[in-house]
């Protein structure tokens, strides 16, 4: 399904899809198990009802996979946007519930660029303390503190979990209050088919997203040049203080294996750069920020890949879908 600058959004109203250009000025009633997002959620005295965004979204209800769509056996969903066409190029379970592991680090982001200052100093509290095995972490304890820039930087590129906690901690004068920043930016962007109980994206049944919702948050996180140079970054080298002063470096790279050279975007497409995740729960996930030659940009998202090598494969494949 395509919508074009012309056009407003298309939505499922009860058992009809309706697309088509003008001014959309009904709303409809919204319920948090409502399957099809891109609603601004209003809340009136009477009800809470959902009013459709403008033509400034690609909006699908459903699979768009055309005759000769790529192959994406093996992964749970997938898209691809063309942003400045406004086009869904390719869908797949777009709006189906999952596990985001550590792209869940987007909406973190977004959420502290919105409300913080970078040169702000970060201190951590016994929050950072994840005792969770396999969780990555950059090794923060009680008292370390760090500016808002370099915690972005290490959760972005390192995908440090305490990083995410000590930037929800002090951005949001609590973790729990953060996760309620979190959820609210969600909702204020259409992402209704979302809900987070953490920073990090660590498993919690109640920790969920769609890909299409995580284009919405991605694509409102990218309009912050400093997260689009953040996750441009092959790897980050930094030093930062523990509560006696005393220096704790930092070198990382980035997981991310179109950053590394180890997988090549096809032709004439451009890998800027994006966030990866990986959970048992969440499979191996994968967003991404690209440019054609033209420099018009795309957003792909892969979310429950079977592994590393099929996520990256595939997405060799979706992004080939730019130029078909």
């Amino acid at each position: 399904m395509k919508c074009t600058n012309k056009s407003f959004l298309c939505i499922l109203l009860t058992a009809v899809i309706l697309t088509g250009c003008g001014n959309l000025s009904y709303d409809m009633a919204y319920h948090v198990d409502y399957d099809v997002s891109s609603f601004n959620v209003v809340s009136r005295q009477d009800a809470r009802t959902a009013s459709p965004f403008a033509s400034a979204l690609c909006v699908a209800a459903g699979d768009v996979t055309g005759e000769n769509g790529p192959d994406m056996s093996q992964v749970e969903a997938a898209a691809l946007f063309g942003l400045d066409r406004k086009e869904v190029l390719y869908a797949k379970n777009i709006h189906e519930r999952l596990h985001p592991a550590s792209l869940t680090k987007v909406v973190t982001a977004l959420v502290a660029l919105e409300n913080g200052q970078l040169d702000q100093t970060l201190t951590a509290t016994d929050a950072v303390n994840i005792t969770e095995s396999g969780a990555v972490l950059c090794g923060l304890k009680r008292g370390d503190t760090m500016t808002l820039d370099q915690a972005l930087r290490i959760l972005l590129v390192y995908s440090a979990n305490d990083a995410a906690m000590l930037i929800a901690e002090n951005i949001g004068g609590g973790v729990e209050h953060f996760v309620e920043m979190m959820n609210e930016k969600a909702h204020e962007l259409g992402a209704t088919n979302s809900h987070f109980t953490n920073p990090h994206g660590l498993t919690d049944s109640d920790h969920y997203t769609t890909a299409y919702d995580l284009y919405l948050l991605f694509n409102a996180a990218v309009q912050y040049d400093t997260f689009n140079e953040i996750i441009h970054m092959s790897g980050y080298q930094t030093v930062f203080y523990d509560k006696d002063g005393r220096e704790k470096a930092f070198d990382k790279s980035n997981s991310n294996r179109f950053l590394q050279g180890e997988y090549q975007a096809p032709a004439n497409v451009t890998v800027i750069g994006g966030k990866t995740g990986t959970t048992s729960a969440a499979g191996n996930c994968l967003i991404l920020l690209s440019r054609d030659e033209n420099g018009s940009p795309y957003i792909s998202v892969i979310l429950r890949a079977e592994g590393p090598d099929i996520l990256y494969g595939r997405m060799v494949d979706l992004l080939d879908e730019i130029h078909k």
